[in-house]
């Protein structure tokens, strides 16, 4: 049997405050977006290009996300991705990719809205700006 991988490593922040829902059975799911920036060279001229990225965590780990987590959070997220479809009220197949997070850290501490957290370096410099709305 060949083997695979599916990790998902991020650094970045929340676009807004995560939110926390409830199953039926009273199981917590929380749901978040998160940016991450890159360089890119445009006619002899480096830019920064932001991607966001769809998470959610489950059970203790959604908890602890919506208990510490708050727009312009710079955090660490690992997981895997999930892709899910579904069929929507028009009766178009829809399809979302999601991080499933199973650990996170903060890198900032407890009421520090900016600053380099663990990392000793201004990590501000490439953060996105946090007034815009998420475009999803």
């Amino acid at each position: 049997m060949a083997r695979s991988l599916n990790k998902v490593m991020l650094i970045g922040r929340l676009g807004a405050d995560p939110e926390i829902r409830y199953t039926q059975d009273g199981t917590s799911v929380c749901t978040f977006n998160i940016a991450t920036n890159r360089r890119v060279k445009r006619n002899e001229q480096w830019e920064e290009e932001t991607d966001w990225h769809r998470a959610v965590a489950w059970r203790q780990t959604a908890d602890m996300l919506g208990k510490f987590l708050h727009k312009g959070s710079l955090v660490y997220v690992e997981g895997a991705l999930r892709t899910r479809s579904w069929t929507d009220q028009s009766g178009n197949k829809r399809f979302m990719t999601e991080v499933v997070v199973n650990d996170f850290v903060l890198l900032e501490p407890k009421g520090d809205k900016g600053g380099g957290g663990e990392f000793g370096y201004d990590l501000d410099a490439a953060a996105p700006p946090m007034d815009e709305e998420v475009p999803f």
